[in-house]
């Protein structure tokens, strides 16, 4: 299964972001999808999963729980928005991590892009950046992955150019 990952759009769905879903079965949004239409654009088009952030009214958060838990392909993953990463993380989703036991842990708020082991607490973690305009990133970034048989294949960064340049 092929997946598209990001984060903090704050409301900017462009066709460079759409572009991208050739070939993917499912998107995933960490949080903080912003005014507009982001999500029912999105779903115009591929099955989402989604989680609400600090931005989103409560019209996202009516649709996006604060946390997901699924399994897929026999790994669990665990996504939230504010969550920190291995080392750093809030009470919340140490707690969370430690009563779930997942594979993979996705969060976004940060709009700084991760992909580190926590060795401590054997999983993943994916933090995809920043895909919208507004932050203090520079370039916009999200990730693409296949989940396999229990493990994550085929790990790209894609780069999708200089924050605030070329709205489409």
């Amino acid at each position: 299964m092929k997946i598209l990952l990001i984060s903090d759009t704050h409301g900017y769905m462009g066709t460079d972001i759409i572009d991208l879903l050739e070939g993917v079965d499912e998107v995933w949004h960490a949080g903080d999808v912003g005014p507009g239409p982001v999500i029912e654009d999105l779903e115009k088009h591929i099955k989402i999963r989604s989680v609400y952030g600090n931005i989103d009214d409560t019209a996202i958060r009516d649709k996006s729980p604060l946390n997901q838990i699924f399994v897929l392909e026999g790994l669990k993953f665990l996504m939230t928005h504010i969550g920190g990463y291995p080392g750093r993380y809030t009470a919340r989703v140490r707690a969370l991590i430690q009563a779930e036991r997942p594979n993979v842990y996705i969060c976004g708020h940060s709009h700084i892009l991760k992909v580190m082991p926590d060795r401590k607490n054997d999983l993943l973690h994916l933090n995809p950046g920043a895909c919208g305009h507004h932050g203090f990133h520079k370039i916009r970034t999200v990730l693409r992955f296949d989940v396999l048989k229990g493990e994550i294949k085929h790990m790209e960064v894609v780069e999708l150019g200089k924050r605030g340049s070329t709205l489409s």
